[in-house]
């Protein structure tokens, strides 16, 4: 019995996948207008981002496994410099920045891996993945013709270099990686600056290039990028890029799946369909290899996260923040590049031929000696089209792309969906938490640790961001003959703020808060307070809320009080608080006291029962708890609590501030049409962020540590552990529609 084109093309398809297992053996990968080039093969390469140390070792392999199963053929990922140099000289590359760890689990998956150098990583991290203190070397100007920054960013990228080539993990030494990066969309940049951006560019690429690793190396969105150098898109869709050369292949770096979530944010998503939509279109216009930004999202644990960022990056990738499959758009996608590997004979060997179909539909058709593959769109996003092609009739529904590996049957269309649909749900575990609580203390001048001086001092010189919280002190010395004392008109403090989030505290008592948003991160608190005659404390408390990730001048950015301070309605009229003698105390003194750790904790005295604090600001709280059976994801539902931070033995899960509510407008959303950030939100007028991932290989079967820091006051008794669990409503159907 014969066999027909299905049948055939599986076998080409396992053929394929068995060819692409990345082994020891050396490799030669060059490129050229067509697509990447791997021993002497064009591949058309479906790639995936999968940040290392935004999930744990433990969770690596399956995010890999799963990443595989979807098709893809690389891993994408950036390099996180300030993980990695935490100091001058001193390098970490343990536990969650184990980069060697994670390539050669890739390697041993059998896929590339694209490793985006950088050093700037942009990708919502703190500091745009810069170390802290290269702010403060002498003469230091970031990302520009300054030569204190190239040489920093010279020794860490040879240090990555180096220790990629010692290891053997370029593909020319037979190891995974087949593509580098260096900077990261930098054109809007040197834009921005002109010519010292200009010399900036053609250094680094220059310097890139010296390092020899064999493979090539790539710019994204620097369309001056060097001849050498492929230039590469970032976006929503990118269909209609163009490198800046004919010798070039058309790549796609950053094929944004969703977006990010900020605190006070509604949370975005994006339509499988749409994603499906703008990869067929940028492959039936060419291109050659699409990266999904993100296919793990994952967390923001510790203070990793950018300004104003959630602790979830869970970028609605198809891989969910816990590393379970996002359906419908995991297996949607799944089926997308099965499609795309049966027509990449005729997408490397031919351009494409296009031809009208009707009012926005038109046909893409690559077309080789031995192989045929036909794209059929319609692009109106409000209607279905009927057209004929090749003596056959296709129903494209809107905003839809049919592929027809054989240039005869339709194996996909971008907008009938036949996976499963699965909803997901944060399902309770029963388990108990018994609460002690202590009262963090406001410091005094006069306490260990603290400092004084004449003025304003900025946050981040000072604390280095070892810590996010920076106490401002002073005495504001009231005379029995001020007229607010008798006529009960409270005077006005006015204190101008960097950012992020701020307290105000007199003679010991919460005043008010303030607090900014990723849009607008400085803040101004102004209100009316309590004095008595005499001596009054006041006591400002700074919170950073991660540091920016993205902009120009990174060297003159700054946070926390900087004033303007005045006090308003005294009798001189107003009084400039600003260039006052003030004392300065960096972090809290749980922190100093590592309250999160079990020794720690055992060195104070914690209320308990009905004793234990409720809706107070600065209070720490404790419990122990034995972990859940099974393996389901962990998290905690931190919706009873305003802003701060949680441990769990020790390991910082991040910052909450589920008291910071989603602003936006959530309407129903449509696939078709062109999608931004903006389009579909969900979340609106609740917490931005309620769930806070628990890594199951954080815990221990019973025994465990958990401590909360709460800056603005909640419950304790409504946090809740619960696992994330799965309920399958509909089968896939592959090749289905």
């Amino acid at each position: 019995m014969g066999l027909n084109f299905r049948d055939k093309a599986w076998i080409f398809l396992g053929i394929l996948c068995c060819s692409s297992l990345i082994c020891s053996v050396k490799a030669m990968v060059s490129y050229d207008h067509k697509a990447v080039i791997i021993n002497g093969q064009r591949r058309i390469l479906v790639s995936g981002s999968i940040h290392y140390p935004r999930s744990t070792p433990e969770m690596w392999p399956d995010l890999i496994q799963k990443a595989k199963e979807g098709g893809l053929d690389v891993i994408q990922t950036y390099v996180f410099w300030n993980g990695h140099e935490p100091s001058p000289g001193q390098y970490y590359f343990e536990d969650r920045y184990d980069l060697v760890k994670f390539i050669k689990l890739v390697q041993q998956a059998g896929l590339y891996v694209h490793l985006r150098i950088g050093p700037y990583v942009c990708a919502e991290w703190n500091f745009g993945g810069f170390p802290i203190w290269l702010k403060y070397v002498p003469g230091m100007a970031f990302r520009t013709d300054n030569e204190p920054f190239k040489a920093a960013m010279q020794t860490f990228t040879e240090k990555i270099v180096g220790m990629m080539k010692e290891e053997k993990l370029f593909e020319t030494q037979g190891g995974p990686i087949i593509l580098s990066q260096i900077e990261n969309e930098y054109g809007p940049v040197e834009w921005t600056i002109g010519a010292p951006g200009k010399a900036y560019t053609k250094w680094a690429a220059q310097m890139a290039e010296g390092l020899s690793t064999g493979v090539p190396w790539i710019m994204c969105k620097q369309d001056d990028a060097p001849t050498s150098i492929i230039n590469t898109c970032n976006g929503f869709y990118c269909e209609n890029f163009k490198p800046n050369s004919d010798n070039k292949p058309k790549m796609w770096t950053e094929n944004w799946t969703g977006w990010f979530t900020e605190f006070g944010g509604a949370v975005p998503y994006r339509p499988a369909e749409d994603i499906a939509f703008s990869v067929a279109r940028f492959i039936h216009n060419g291109g050659s290899f699409i990266n999904y930004y993100m296919y793990h999202g994952g967390t923001n644990f510790d203070r990793t996260a950018g300004e104003f960022i959630a602790t979830s990056y869970d970028y609605d990738a198809p891989l969910d923040e816990y590393g379970l499959p996002r359906e419908p758009k995991y297996s949607h996608l799944k089926r997308l590049h099965k499609v795309i590997k049966l027509c990449e004979p005729a997408l490397v060997s031919a351009d494409a031929t296009v031809t009208s179909l009707g009012d926005n539909q038109e046909a893409h058709v690559f077309k080789s000696k031995s192989s045929c593959a036909a794209f059929l769109s319609n692009y109106n996003a409000s209607s279905t089209a009927r057209v004929l092609f090749g003596g056959s009739t296709y129903d494209l529904p809107p905003w839809s792309i049919s592929i027809l590996p054989n240039c005869k049957t339709e194996y996909y269309n971008t907008a009938k969906v036949n996976a499963p649909s699965i909803h997901m749900k944060m399902v309770p575990t029963n388990t108990q938490f018994s609460w002690g609580s202590y009262n963090e203390e406001i410091p005094s001048p006069n306490d260990n640790g603290t400092f004084a001086q004449d003025g304003l001092a900025e946050q981040i010189s000072i604390t280095r961001d070892k810590t996010d919280y920076f106490w401002y002190l002073t005495d504001i010395t009231i005379g029995t003959d001020e007229k607010f004392l008798k006529t009960g008109e409270d005077p006005l403090l006015t204190v101008g703020s960097a950012g992020h989030a701020l307290h105000v505290f007199v003679n010991g008592q919460l005043a008010g808060t303030a607090y900014g948003s990723l849009e607008k991160p400085k803040l101004t608190f102004s209100q009316k307070i309590k004095l008595h005659a005499g001596v009054n404390k006041l006591a400002l408390l700074s919170i950073a809320a991660g540091l920016p990730n993205v902009g120009v001048h990174y060297e003159t950015w700054n946070t926390g009080v900087l004033g303007p301070i005045t006090l308003n309605g005294v009798n001189s009229g107003t009084w400039d608080m600003s260039k006052w003698k003030w004392s300065y105390k960096i972090g809290t003194k749980g922190e100093a006291l590592s309250l999160h750790t079990v020794t720690g904790s055992s060195s104070v005295e914690w209320k308990e029962g009905s004793l234990v604090a409720k809706k107070q600001p600065l209070t720490w709280y404790k419990s122990t708890f034995d972990t859940p059976a099974g393996n389901e994801p962990l998290a905690l539902d931190m919706n009873t609590m305003g802003k701060g931070q949680v441990w769990i033995n020790g390991q910082n899960i991040g910052r909450h501030w589920p008291a910071y509510t989603a602003r936006g407008k959530c309407d129903r959303c449509s696939y078709a049409g062109t999608y931004s950030e903006k389009k579909c939100l969900s979340n609106c007028g609740e917490a931005s962020q309620r769930w806070y991932h628990v890594p199951r290989s954080w815990v221990k079967p019973s025994a465990n540590l958990i401590v909360v820091l709460e800056e603005w006051g909640g419950d304790p008794n409504g946090i809740s552990l619960v696992k994330r669990t799965a309920k399958k409503t509909a089968l896939d159907s592959i090749f289905a529609g």
